[in-house]
């Protein structure tokens, strides 16, 4: 990814002082590619509107804040001495986490705990327990933890659709080893990409203080609703300097609850590939200037089934408009399979409305070969004339990406045909990783051509 000039590094927030920090890049020029009432509420949630009155004051959301913000420290027991027996917990990292029920589970970001020896969190009263990771989903850098207590302090999970531009917001965490710390500032912005391969492609941008600690920590409205997770900071130095992202809360308790309930995340998709209206070139004729551009849609898919075509422009999905590509991203993100949204569409000028059931988002990523693919379904077989294979979905390095292979269909790896991508990991898991990788492949005008990777 290209650097710029005046803004040329992403730092995950937990940097050199927190655990396993990491930069992320990204160009400022390219932008790349909740709540739902039938989704059960396995964390305390306050989705209700609640009146705004006309002044604003901070402290009842921060006394509520600074007792459920934990600090999340990785310890590892080591030797007082080198002629000791007996071992202390030393420090090799921190960051931050959100008690989201009294029973003791803490939401914090994946980068925080990664890796970690063992985890040690520090409530508010300086009451210390050990940790332990339920589960963690790299790609949304999300994670949950448990620790063994009972009439927690907690922050409900407010509603981040309803979050507002310019709406008072506090970040709440434990920067640079200061605990229980609490900073002001207002939502920027909101459906920000930065360019992550990740699950969230859509966070909420603020301009509370955020520093490196503050990973994991708890971006609260004024009423102390938990509606983000400060993930990131945009900066030079790897310190604020005005720019802060969080992943929104819809996005987070819906992983949390796909940990609780499935062990993994469930993660639903429409069934289409677009691209943003406005960027579109004067000879696609679309007099729409925001919405997402329905350049293909998947035989097969929830979108397909519904009746949503290639040329149409989707605005709007439920109650959320839809501007950008993050936008649809951002709300899908939130939603599980088999869950139905409503998708408003232009049309030769007209607007429609789609219910279209979502359909579950599964890929294996063959890293050797630097490819993602997904199951096909019968439609696309049939239509390569081919009784079996896997659909390439996209290129996992430069070279790769630039072959565009996407839709090309895998029918066999090592000369072993392939079904699904269950059958992908087996064959991949089986071989020698010294060995070279065959690959079969249908491309989209039906030729069948073999490559070898060495």
């Amino acid at each position: 990814m290209k650097r710029t000039a005046s803004l040329f590094l992403t730092c995950i927030l937990s940097g050199i002082l927190t655990l396993g920090g990491y930069f992320l890049f990204f160009n400022e020029d390219t932008i790349f590619i909740q709540e739902s009432p039938g989704i059960p509420a396995y964390t305390p949630v306050n989705m209700n509107s609640l009146p705004k009155d006309g002044g604003v004051d901070f402290t009842e959301a921060a006394n509520k804040s600074v007792n459920a913000v934990v600090h999340v420290k990785n310890v590892a027991a080591v030797r007082k001495s080198p002629f000791s027996s007996t071992t202390a917990l030393a420090l090799q990292g921190t960051g931050s986490g959100v008690i989201i029920s009294p029973d003791g589970y803490i939401v914090t970001n994946n980068h925080v705990i990664q890796n970690a020896n063992r985890l040690q969190v520090t409530l508010n009263n300086n009451q210390n327990y050990m940790a332990e990771v339920i589960g963690s989903d790299p790609k949304s850098d999300i994670a949950l933890l448990k620790i063994d207590a009972e009439n927690l302090d907690y922050l409900p999970f407010g509603n981040s659709d309803n979050a507002e531009i310019g709406e008072w917001v506090l970040a709440v965490g434990n920067p640079f080893n200061l605990t229980s710390t609490v900073t002001a500032g207002i939502i920027s912005a909101k459906s920000r990409d930065l360019g992550m391969d990740s699950n969230v492609s859509s966070f909420i941008q603020t301009d509370a203080a955020v520093n490196p600690g503050n990973s994991g920590g708890a971006l609260v409205n004024t009423y102390g609703e938990l509606i983000g997770i400060n993930t990131a900071i945009t900066s030079q130095t790897g310190t604020y300097v005005g720019y802060a992202f969080a992943v929104p809360s819809n996005n987070a308790r819906k992983i949390v609850e796909d940990i609780l309930e499935f062990g993994d995340v469930q993660q639903g998709i429409l069934g289409i590939r677009g691209v943003q209206a406005a960027n579109l070139p004067k000879e696609f004729n679309v007099n729409v200037s925001e919405g997402v551009y329905v350049d293909e849609v998947e035989q097969g898919s929830g979108a397909d089934k519904a009746g949503i075509e290639s040329g149409d422009v989707i605005t709007r999905i439920d109650n959320v408009n839809i501007r950008k590509f993050s936008d649809l991203t951002g709300y899908i993100g939130s939603k599980r399979p088999n869950d139905i949204v409503e998708v408003q569409v232009i049309r030769d000028g007209e607007a429609e409305v789609f219910k279209v059931k979502l359909t579950k988002y599964e890929v294996f990523q063959i890293k050797e070969i630097g490819l993602e693919v997904t199951n096909a379904s019968p439609e696309e077989l049939s239509k390569k004339k081919v009784a079996n294979g896997v659909k390439i979905t996209r290129g996992l390095t430069p070279q790769m990406q630039n072959e565009q292979l996407y839709g090309t269909i895998i029918t066999a790896i090592d000369n072993i045909p392939v079904s699904s991508i269950a059958d992908v990991e087996k064959v991949m898991k089986r071989r020698n990783p010294s060995d070279p990788v065959t690959v079969t492949f249908v491309t989209p005008d039906g030729e069948k051509q073999k490559y070898v990777w060495r």
